[in-house]
């Protein structure tokens, strides 16, 4: 036998080998891909909502098939969280390249692996449902919290700002949403297989009640769910309406522009200064000829002032002739020294200051929450040597303080851009007394889809806490939200533009706000108290999770094809049937 027939032998057995042991799989992988997509279009810019709990719950099912080992529910999660991340996340590409966008989100894929992995340990479990809900929780815990402070793009609970979910995050945060909404789709999937049991048993049923009791739990998960939100939901919709009898105060957004996008707008800082400027007189003439209401204070984006106005005498002199044309103070977004800054170690401070048209300069929040591998590079010395956009981050370290600064005697909470996605830095200033929510961003290095997504964040916010937000972007998109998540305004994306509109002043704390964080900490506690239970059940009954592979491994002469997926003596049939223990138990 020649050479090459010998090889062509080879690769065409190596190829039947591979249908072989992919046919039965591709079901359980096709779901997962569609899992993933439908995940990433329940965001905006879509914002298909509904597409969560179909995701969530197509995930379930390929989870619950008898055919899913523990190292299958990883593999599967882990192809659904790539289709779920590489088509949410590309404007990372435009930032730092290609590469970092894909890694990325394969990190970001981790935590959905995890999730099938762990939900593989449950799915035993008497009520299942509700414990894949909590498991979910821990993975986003997970995922908000590591590495370098986590990465909370993507949590379920962000994706439903367009729903009828979002009234839960005044009750419990958008840990609630998130949980509500894997409760859904978990209690969805429990009804429809049992139901599809029940179709094939047919007339073989003995009248018995043991079957149609097993949907009652995620029924009633279900009708939970949708009792508390209709619970909220008219609270929600009266805070808007001044009811309370709240006092109002006239506020600005001012989206000055840049001259264009990318990675040179620090090259762009004295045009991007100016534009805010002429924005801003634009906005103090149209007040004096009565086009516009006189605002109590205007809200600058953040980076609207890259040169250090405390240092710049003549970027201060700018700040204070806007200031003095429109007769109220500025909250300026600027970049300043820190006091230990110096060459061999330099050290900026991303701020927002209160810029009054008498004293200039007065309170301001540095930005505590900053951004990895953006605004600081984590363990320098080693990424520098992978690539030659690690050079282009910058060297900004933490502010102190409560988030609240004061303009025209009102208390205001600053969440600067990249702030607005962790739960504690809004409920950090709405404690420390904040009455309107305030989110200066600069998305000049991005595009209009990772606007769209971080407005979002904002929308959740305000109802989360009962505040208007009041958000400015540079380049867009800028807006004023009401409480109940109502956009009252709003600019188009890269095009100088300001916002004046009333808005009322808000001290009463919700439940989220309160609460939030030991909310979140009960969920993922009984989340992994789950994963534990279940994993003793197997060791108990079954000889552990890993059984199914030790004995696929010890098969191998009978069954050469092992399984990464799950094991390849199962069908890849719905798992209504699967593991008679777990029936009548949901």
């Amino acid at each position: 036998m020649s050479a090459i027939t010998r090889t062509k032998t080879v690769a065409d057995a190596r190829g039947r080998k591979t249908l072989a042991w992919l046919r039965p799989r591709l079901t359980r992988l096709a779901m997962a891909i569609v899992a993933g997509l439908l995940l990433c279009v329940s965001f905006p810019p879509l914002g298909w909502w509904w597409a969560a709990i179909v995701g969530v719950a197509l995930l379930m099912v390929v989870v619950r098939s008898p055919a899913t080992t523990a190292a299958g529910g990883f593999g599967y999660g882990l192809v659904c969280g790539l289709t779920f991340y590489l088509p949410l996340l590309p404007w990372i590409s435009g930032l730092v390249g290609a590469l970092p966008w894909v890694a990325l989100s394969a990190m970001c894929a981790l935590f959905p692996a995890l999730f099938a992995l762990m939900a593989v340990a449950v799915r035993r479990l008497p009520g299942w449902p509700l414990w894949f809900a909590a498991v979910w929780m821990v993975q986003e815990w997970l995922k908000s919290t590591v590495p370098f402070g986590g990465f909370p793009w993507g949590v379920l609970g962000f994706s439903q700002t367009n729903g009828p979910l979002l009234p839960l995050t005044r009750l419990g945060g958008v840990p609630l949403v998130s949980f509500a909404t894997v409760l859904i789709a978990a209690g969805a999937v429990a009804i429809g297989l049992e139901v599809l049991v029940w179709w094939r048993r047919g007339t073989e049923s003995d009248g018995s009640a043991d079957g149609p009791p097993a949907v009652v739990l995620p029924g009633l998960c279900i009708a939970a769910v949708l009792l508390a939100t209709a619970v909220v939901h008219p609270a929600v919709r009266q805070s808007a309406t001044g009811a309370d009898g709240s006092p109002a105060v006239t506020v600005a957004a001012v989206q000055g522009n840049v001259p264009r996008l990318g990675l040179d707008f620090n090259a762009q800082r004295r045009a991007v200064l100016d534009n805010h400027v002429a924005e801003t007189l634009r906005l103090a003439a149209d007040v004096r000829a009565g086009r516009a209401p006189q605002p109590q204070f205007v809200v600058w984006p953040e980076n609207s002032s890259d040169i250090d106005p405390l240092s710049n005498a003549d970027a201060g002199a700018q700040i204070t002739r806007a200031a003095e044309a429109v007769r109220a103070p500025i909250l300026v977004g600027a970049v300043v020294a820190h006091p230990d800054s110096s060459a061999d170690n330099p050290a900026a401070l991303n701020t927002v200051m209160v810029w009054d048209p008498l004293h200039g300069p007065g309170e301001r929040h540095d930005k505590k929450i900053v951004q990895p591998f953006g605004e600081y590079l984590p363990w320098r010395g080693f990424f520098s040597k992978l690539s030659s956009y690690a050079a282009r981050a910058g060297y900004f370290v933490p502010g102190e303080g409560n988030g609240v600064v004061h303009a025209a005697g009102v208390p205001i909470g600053v969440t600067t851009c990249w702030e607005v996605i962790f739960d504690r830095a809004a409920r950090e200033a709405v404690l420390g007394g904040a009455q309107v929510l305030t989110v200066p961003t600069n998305n000049a290095t991005f595009d209009q889809v990772m606007s769209e997504q971080q407005l979002a964040f904002s929308r959740a916010r305000a109802v989360e806490h009962n505040r208007y937000v009041v958000v400015a972007g540079t380049t867009g998109i800028s807006a004023i939200i009401a409480p109940d998540g109502t956009e009252l305004a709003r600019t188009e994306w890269f095009q100088p533009a300001y916002l004046d509109l009333p808005v009322r002043l808000k001290t009463e704390l919700t439940p989220a706000t309160r609460w939030g964080p030991l909310i979140l900490l009960v969920l993922v506690a009984v989340g992994i108290t789950a994963v534990l239970a279940g994993a003793w059940r197997s060791v108990r009954h079954n000889g552990g999770l890993l059984r199914p592979i030790l004995s696929s491994a010890r098969c191998r002469r009978q069954q050469p094809i092992t399984d990464s997926f799950g094991p390849t003596t199962e069908s890849d049939a719905l798992p209504g049937a699967a593991d008679a223990d777990t029936r009548g138990a949901t």
